[in-house]
């Protein structure tokens, strides 16, 4: 019996291992075909080349222009790097929310964040200008999350809005009356900055920089991690706060300490993509369809999904209307749209 359960036990390791693996080259795939295209394509065989003399200098003798390889390097790798970044951790986010509040359409913009995001994005480009350089966008677009987020949390308190149903109003309240102040910003704005705004609105990533990726990794690696450690409760909590309670675990308190660590996952990535939909409703959806409703395997599956798509998202509106960028949000939700439609009538 003994040698029975470890046979299994090895078995299931070998067969998560292979799974990871399989994920990681998806993955590192993704990447570097994404890299490749653009308004100027490059052969993947340069991709690679480029990318290796640049982790390890002279290991690859070097048969590119400086033209290419700054094209590459400087300008692609981050922006995809910032695409998966922030598609996993739109995608975790979604996932834990959805199991917290029992909504299938909850998603990471559920709480008014991204709406205190875009206020502060759209202070910064119409009415103070780049004060502080080329992360003025970004560090005003994130206060702006943060501010949003206390908003909510405030006004839960004040309302006693423990509950999931009324935390989500609260973040609907809030959202509605921050866009209602960024959109007096934009009336009150220069005419001419308008584009802008409403290109970072849709979401963009073309402004990512090497140094600017820390951010986004300094809050998602812990955050995320810290969300994958609380898939029991998150598993206890999806079947109600009864059934969470009898098992010990806080609801009220454990709750709000997830929207919390969303909220400042969300805030980031918001800062430095703009407003990017659907990725967080849909990528959790998608998994359950294939990996079950174990939360355990949903967070990171969320995770890796929402990185892969993004980078195909931001693949495809770099080529579609080349040399332009289209904005990223509208193929996320064009996708998002035609998936629900799809999902609506497979279930009914």
């Amino acid at each position: 019996m003994a040698e029975t359960t470890a046979s299994v036990s090895i078995a299931r390791m070998g067969r998560r291992a292979a799974i990871a693996l399989a994920a990681a080259g998806i993955l590192v795939l993704s990447v570097v075909v994404a890299v490749s295209v653009g308004a100027v394509d490059l052969p993947l065989g340069t991709v690679w080349g480029i990318a290796l003399d640049h982790l390890v200098p002279g290991l690859v003798a070097p048969d590119w222009s400086r033209a290419h390889a700054n094209i590459v390097w400087e300008i692609r790798f981050p922006r995809v790097v910032l695409a998966g970044l922030v598609g996993a951790g739109l995608g975790i986010v979604g996932a834990a929310l959805q199991a917290v509040t029992r909504n299938p359409l909850a998603d990471p913009h559920l709480l008014g964040i991204s709406s205190g995001g875009a206020f502060g994005a759209i202070a910064a480009l119409m009415h103070t200008g780049l004060f502080l350089g080329l992360l003025t966008v970004p560090l005003m677009a994130f206060g702006g999350a943060l501010l949003a987020t206390l908003l909510v949390l405030g006004v839960a308190q004040v309302a006693g809005a423990t509950s999931a149903d009324r935390l989500v109003l609260a973040g609907v309240a809030v959202s509605f009356v921050i866009m209602a102040a960024a959109n007096i910003l934009i009336f009150l704005g220069d005419p001419k900055a308008t584009h802008t705004v409403v290109f970072w609105m849709l979401g963009g990533l073309g402004l990512a920089q090497w140094p600017h990726l820390l951010w986004p990794l300094a809050v998602l690696v812990p955050g995320g991690l810290w969300l994958m450690t609380q898939s029991t409760a998150l598993n206890a909590m999806s079947l109600g706060d009864e059934t969470a309670a009898t098992l010990g675990i806080p609801v009220a308190r454990f709750r709000l300490a997830v929207f919390v660590v969303a909220a400042l996952i969300t805030g980031v990535m918001v800062a430095f993509s703009g407003l990017i939909g659907f990725v967080g409703l849909m990528m959790p959806h998608l998994v359950r369809l294939v990996a079950g409703g174990n939360n355990a395997v949903v967070l990171p599956g969320s995770a890796f999904a929402g990185a892969v798509f993004l980078i195909w998202a931001d693949a495809v509106a770099r080529v579609v209307m080349a040399p332009e960028d289209l904005p990223i949000g509208v193929v996320t939700g064009l996708c998002g749209g035609i998936f629900f439609i799809w999902l609506m009538s497979r279930r009914r």
